[in-house]
């Protein structure tokens, strides 16, 4: 029998609309695009780059053949680093807005095939909230995307909790990436910044939205957690044990530290079949979704292979969990 195709919940895009705004209005916010490097356009913000965007980002035809080689059915679409954040309010909601717009017209054109997760000025929450409902309405966005610090600011702050509980409203899960962990300066060497900072950034992101009471106050909210949670699943007995012992952490989290794994869903991200297995036991099956991380180099080429590995160790009804059906259940796409 054949296996059914996967949903893919980390799959990155660069409209090129976004693309051109950027270089039309990044200027006074120290942003740009360099379109010198022959490998693809490169985002340019403060001291940093991005990689070269390879044509697969951009392009939807050469992005569905590479799905179709790695047995996958839908993509939800995201931006990723450097976000919108950067910019101000005005200008991050025209980006997102371009962004948004992007990945509703490749829904539209591909309605089987992908499917969108809003970007939202979040530097600017009544901006936020204004793009949430628009984007909201537009054909095929399934979710809403967000860093896992806006600026610096934790996503716990007073000041972002009308968009998450417009967000669990509307029933659009929240998915979060990674961030530049504020005052890393030890992490540049090496490539640390993303070999450990990114999942140290979605651990703290997610401690926030526990010890600041937001997933208390908001229990149909739905987050998604990358690179298999990161650093969150392997160190949620310390914040337990934190939890009981000092002071500090026991002012609104309502329950024990790691009742509340189950409240987030991740992806399968660990690059290592034991801490995947490892993840899967400790939050179910049913909260494990496939992710590639398109089309980075620190993702997967062949997701399919890993979750039906003999070293995860999944019975065919779990493999299938992981492949699709969590994901559609999360994204309202059955």
């Amino acid at each position: 029998m054949a296996r059914p195709p996967g949903i893919d919940v980390h799959a990155h895009f660069f409209p090129e609309s976004f693309i051109r705004l950027i270089e039309e209005a990044g200027a006074p916010f120290g942003a740009g695009i360099d379109r010198g490097n022959p490998q693809g356009p490169v985002i340019m913000f403060g001291a940093s780059r991005t990689a070269p965007l390879e044509p697969r980002f951009i392009d939807l035809d050469l992005r569905l053949r590479s799905m179709n080689r790695q047995g996958v059915g839908v993509q939800a679409l995201s931006l990723t680093v450097p976000m919108v954040y950067w910019a101000d309010g005005p200008t991050g909601a025209r980006l997102s807005a371009a962004f948004n717009d992007a990945a509703s017209a490749a829904h539209v054109a591909y309605p089987d095939r992908f499917v969108g997760c809003a970007m939202l000025p979040m530097q600017d929450p009544p901006r936020a909230l204004e793009e949430l409902e628009r984007a909201a309405g537009l054909p095929g966005i399934r979710a809403v995307y967000m860093g896992t610090n806006v600026g610096g600011r934790e996503l716990s702050d007073p000041e972002f909790l009308p968009i998450f509980e417009r967000a669990a409203a509307l029933r659009l899960p929240v998915l979060l990436h990674p961030l530049r962990v504020v005052g890393a300066e030890r992490l540049q060497p090496f490539y640390l910044g993303n070999l450990l900072g990114n999942p140290f950034d979605t651990a703290i992101a997610a401690a926030h939205l526990v010890f600041g009471g937001v997933l208390d106050r908001l229990p149909k909210l739905e987050v998604c957690l990358p690179h298999a949670g990161g650093a969150l699943p392997y160190l949620h007995g310390r914040l337990r044990h934190g939890q009981r012992v000092r002071p500090e952490a026991q002012k609104r989290a309502k329950k024990p530290f790691s009742s509340y794994l189950r409240r987030f869903t991740y992806d399968i991200i660990s690059h290592d079949p034991g801490a995947l297995r490892y993840l899967v036991a400790t939050v179910g099956a049913d909260r494990v979704m496939l992710g590639t991380d398109f089309c980075f180099d620190m993702g997967y080429d062949r997701p399919r292979a890993i979750i039906e590995s003999k070293a995860v160790g999944l019975n065919r009804k779990d493999q299938d969990r992981v492949v699709r059906d969590n994901a559609a259940r999360l994204l309202r796409l059955r």
